[in-house]
């Protein structure tokens, strides 16, 4: 661990030196004053007086630099059957007009842009002239249910939204601007214009006076230049689940963000400039944001767009093709997408049909990544298949094989080690360090590195108290895991009832709000269940009300349709089990984690306080598959 550990010892002893250093492959309009700002503390700042704009450091700076005619965003979308490159010059010049479509309908910097897009280059564009405006761009993952959209208008108050008419899945359209329409109808906030990009596909009915189609404004716009930023201001504004169900708008910043992919880039992905880097994620997502869009422009790398799944668009080789393609070196997905093709092809046979030579390494985040599907992987690619770990709030990898540094070796189940920058720790519930191999909530000691949440959007003490309270000098990672004897990390579930449903964090609390607003059911607890294709999955136990006496199978199908329609698909919530009652104390807080561990079939202990323990037999009973 010789350059790791020097790096990692550095970050840690003397970080503004680091992080200056860092900040040296970047192009500055002005250096900071501090590198660390520590004046307001917890509130940390990085880079504090420097401006920049990182529109420019993710493309102008390329084009200047001889980048211009090298492949900068690959569109790949099998559900449409298109493939499109964009060279830097031509994703600048996109870009920019896009940019100035935007200030002609009046937005300035600071206001918010929503954008609710499918995987289409215009989303990449709309969020790269947000930022070369210095407008907070907000994005929503496309064909989300409209009542969780109209809480991101909401809490955001965008001036303009950005909306793509509708979204291709296998086998079906998904029309968005019904859904846009029907989330701005449910909001108190209404945006003054909507962009909407008409799709052929399904055409979108614009509403007059406030709809304006994507190709007529960019036909009328005059490209903007960058505009100069505050290395702290916000650069966007992402949401993840609460526990409370409503959700956390993420800020991040402009320069920190923008010096900790850079660095990120090299030290954990040993990703290079002109190479083809591939995150098969979404870019509502943050692993959309990191390294679909900023991380792999930001380097000079080719990033890849890919408007598909990992089965069924058209069979389990799909992401061998698109490697195979595009010769992709760095490969990032979820566990999930390789337990789907596991479950179609798992010889590999689809695997055989595509020379995927080109490969380095294959990284995989989003939820834990179980030791038979690492292996799996391992076998079948024959290159490195690394699990990292990290979360919405950090923004990039805090856990990781820092390949770019000095690879280490794989024991799978494990993260690895803290990459430098994060200082982790494993604390008792009294705050108390625990031993190698005890298991804890993982921490991570004050300041984060750059890159890092600065806050949450209008809600600055709901920050401290979600992140920093329990532990004062510590963020809560709302994960708890254990180091071993060599300084692995392991992480083993989540602290609060969020769970991972395929990589996505939903609230548990949130889908039973929608299930208790069925006029049939008295209470109800969500639970996430351990799946072995998508991690986890949900599951609603519900106590109906005294005289219901309508049939069983008709309420628990019409609950399912409910938190599809509030919360989305993405929720994959297939099963609503009714019971007479919940297992709860004799204060009456619902046991759900001995339910959880009742439905993965682990050893539990029946809590003292349980009021009537003959209850966990009929919850063990209504449980079983």
């Amino acid at each position: 661990m010789g350059r790791y550990r020097d790096e990692y010892r550095r970050a840690l002893t003397d970080p503004a030196a680091f992080w200056a250093e860092q900040a040296e492959h970047l192009r500055w309009e002005r250096r900071w004053d501090r590198v660390l700002d520590d004046r307001a503390a917890p509130a940390y700042r990085w880079f504090s007086g420097a401006r920049l704009n990182i529109c420019y450091n993710a493309l102008d700076r390329h084009v200047e630099d001889g980048r211009a005619e090298q492949a900068a965003l690959i569109y790949d979308s099998p559900v449409t059957g298109t493939i499109q490159t964009y060279t830097y010059r031509a994703l600048r010049d996109a870009v920019a007009r896009f940019a100035g479509a935007l200030r002609a309908q009046g937005v300035q910097t600071g206001d918010r842009v929503v954008i609710y897009m499918p995987m289409v280059p215009e989303a990449v564009i709309a969020m790269l002239a947000c930022a070369r405006i210095g407008a907070i761009h907000s994005v929503v993952f496309g064909g989300f249910a409209a009542p969780e959209l109209a809480k991101r208008i909401d809490d955001a108050r965008p001036v303009l939204v950005v909306c793509a008419s509708c979204g291709i899945e296998p086998g079906r359209t998904v029309a968005y601007k019904p859904l846009l329409d029907q989330a701005i109808a449910l909001a108190s906030h209404t945006p003054a214009r909507c962009i909407v990009l008409q799709r052929p596909q399904l055409a979108a009915e614009l509403t007059p006076g406030r709809d304006l189609d994507w190709n007529e404004v960019m036909a009328a716009a005059t490209p903007a230049d960058c505009v100069s930023m505050a290395a702290t201001d916000p650069l966007y504004v992402l949401y993840t689940s609460g526990t409370t169900g409503k959700p956390k708008g993420v800020v991040r910043d402009h320069g920190g963000h923008a010096v900790a992919l850079h660095y990120s880039m090299r030290a954990v992905y040993d990703a290079r400039p002109g190479e083809t880097f591939w995150a098969a994620s979404d870019v509502g997502w943050v692993v959309g944001h990191s390294y679909i869009v900023y991380a792999p422009l930001l380097l000079g790398a080719t990033t890849v767009l890919y408007e598909g799944k990992p089965v069924g668009t058209p069979d389990a080789g799909a992401f061998w093709r698109v490697i195979a393609q595009h010769r992709v070196r760095t490969f990032f997905t979820a566990p999930t997408a390789l337990r789907a093709i596991k479950k179609e092809d798992p010889q590999g046979e689809w695997l055989k049909r595509h020379d995927i030579g080109c490969l380095r390494a294959l990284f995989l985040a989003g939820e834990r990544s179980d030791p038979d599907t690492i292996r799996w992987a391992q076998t079948m690619l024959a290159v490195p298949v690394v699990d990292h770990w990290w979360q919405t709030e950090l923004g990039w990898a805090a856990i990781a094989n820092c390949r770019g540094l000095e690879p280490m070796p794989v024991k799978p189940g494990s993260a690895t080690v803290p990459v430098p920058g994060f200082d982790l720790r494993v604390l008792d519930a009294d705050g108390k360090p625990q031993r190698p191999g005890e298991i804890g909530n993982l921490v991570l000691k004050l300041p984060l590195p750059p890159g890092t949440l600065l806050t949450l959007w209008n809600n600055e003490q709901g920050y401290r108290d979600a992140y920093l309270s329990r532990y004062p000098g510590y963020y809560l990672t709302g994960d708890a895991g254990y180091v071993d004897e060599d300084g692995y990390v392991w992480i083993m579930s989540r602290i609060d009832d969020i769970i991972n449903v395929a990589g996505h964090r939903l609230s548990t609390g949130a889908m039973e709000e929608v299930l208790a607003g069925h006029p049939d059911v008295a209470e109800c607890a969500v639970i996430g269940v351990a799946d072995a294709l998508k991690g986890q999955l949900p599951v609603g136990l519900v106590v109906l009300k005294a005289g219901v006496n309508r049939p069983h199978a008709e309420i628990e199908q019409e609950l399912i349709a409910r938190v599809r329609e509030q919360i989305g698909a993405v929720a994959a919530f297939k099963r609503a089990i009714i019971v007479q009652r919940l297992p709860k104390t004799r204060s009456g807080k619902v046991l759900r984690a001995t339910m959880r561990a009742i439905a993965d079939g682990v050893p539990y202990t029946v809590p003292p306080t349980i009021d009537d323990p003959r209850i966990l037999d009929e919850i063990a009973a209504a449980l079983k598959p």
